[in-house]
């Protein structure tokens, strides 16, 4: 669970962030939208390349014996 802390920085970083966007022109924040659907749209080919991923481990069925 992030700190309080983290939480301040993020919130702190997405109004930054908002108050950036909202000084742009129509056409920037065109090509910002391009942009960020550009990075996705390339995440989603990566994703379906089949990079490994982590598997959850076995439950133990053991019950509580030792060796």
């Amino acid at each position: 669970m992030p700190s309080d802390e983290e939480i301040k920085r993020v919130r702190h970083l997405i109004d930054r962030i908002k108050n950036d966007l909202a000084g742009l022109t129509g056409s920037e924040r065109e090509q910002i939208t391009q942009a960020v659907a550009t990075v996705r749209r390339t995440r989603a080919t990566i994703v379906q390349l089949g990079l490994p991923s982590t598997r959850q481990p076995l439950p133990d069925l053991r019950g509580g014996r030792t060796a």
